[in-house]
């Protein structure tokens, strides 16, 4: 395929992971487990929260945003990632890649809108438990979840629309996958306002992020610092562990994947970071809140022994 043909067709051409022969099955081999794995756990904490009943609680139907928010963001990454390993022809159409980019930044963007109104529900609960019930109503847990997908569905929206207007005089992502980033690289306009709204973008989900979740936790401490409940304590630390905990790692790996794109010398390690912001935190996620949380550990253990047992 020509350099005239290939610019003027649909098609880019991705630069993936340079791995040696030997390695692209093992490797393709390791991710399709990490993947089935991912399916498996994530598949289940959502099929038994909605077939229970007495998991049709706040706590419970909102953290059913993040497996789903999971499955999602790895589905659009991972399958297309396997395939360019082991094929050696790595093309994608370029509404392809947009999409990719699309969900991929989506991905991210509703993992903090998601921790964010978890955050809320874990403040009405300890903070104002008598009211809880009136606060934390189906009504209520339905438009925070509408809040969390559609503030981010709008901020990538503009993120990617501004890329998709430039033209394109490249036709090779300099990188795994698609991004933003690498779309528009693709053109040889001025992309100045796309670095201005790509870094409002990230600071005002940081900040937002940040700021939310420290004025929560800050007050839900205070309340028990002032109370000294050892019941409210004990509550305290059950139910926002799990949540803090998977902010703690959705942070780790977001911000080391931000630091990696300073050091443009590495890009694989750029690369595998955004892979494990994908990955580490859709496998553990279901693990860390299901231990955590004593009724979804409990009906988690129910199905398992049900499924294992011979009848």
């Amino acid at each position: 395929m020509g350099t005239n043909s290939t610019m003027s067709s649909d098609y880019l051409e991705i630069q993936g992971f340079n791995i040696a022969p030997p390695f692209r099955y093992p490797l393709f081999v390791s991710l399709l487990l990490i993947y089935s794995s991912l399916l498996v756990s994530n598949v289940g904490v959502l099929l038994i929260i909605f077939s229970d009943r007495s998991l049709h609680q706040p706590m419970y139907l909102l953290f059913c945003n993040l497996p789903l928010n999971d499955l999602i963001g790895n589905t659009v990454l991972l399958p297309r990632l396997m395939m360019h390993i082991v094929s050696g022809e790595r093309y994608i159409s370029y509404q392809q890649c947009v999409a990719q980019a699309f969900y991929s930044h989506t991905f991210g963007s509703a993992s903090h809108m998601i921790l964010i109104i978890m955050a809320i529900d874990r403040y009405v609960a300890i903070c104002h438990p008598l009211k809880y019930c009136a606060i934390m109503t189906g009504r209520t847990v339905t438009w925070l979840s509408v809040a969390a997908w559609g503030i981010s569905i709008v901020l990538v929206s503009v993120l990617i629309g501004l890329t998709v207007r430039l033209s394109r005089c490249r036709n090779t992502i300099q990188n795994a996958y698609c991004d933003n980033a690498s779309l528009f690289k693709l053109s040889c306009e001025d992309v100045s306002i796309n670095n201005i709204y790509g870094l409002f973008f990230t600071v005002l989900l940081f900040t937002c992020s940040m700021g939310s979740i420290a004025v929560t936790y800050i007050r839900i401490a205070l309340l028990c610092w002032m109370k000294k409940n050892k019941e409210l304590n004990s509550r305290a630390v059950q139910t926002c562990t799990s949540h803090l905990v998977l902010y703690i790692i959705m942070m780790c790996s977001g911000f080391l994947t931000i630091i990696l794109h300073r050091f443009p010398e590495h890009p694989y390690l750029r690369q595998l970071a955004y892979v494990f912001f994908h990955v580490v935190p859709a496998q553990l996620n279901p693990i860390i809140y299901g231990l955590q949380s004593r009724l979804l550990r409990d009906k988690i253990m129910y199905y398992v022994k049900r499924k294992v047992s011979p009848k």
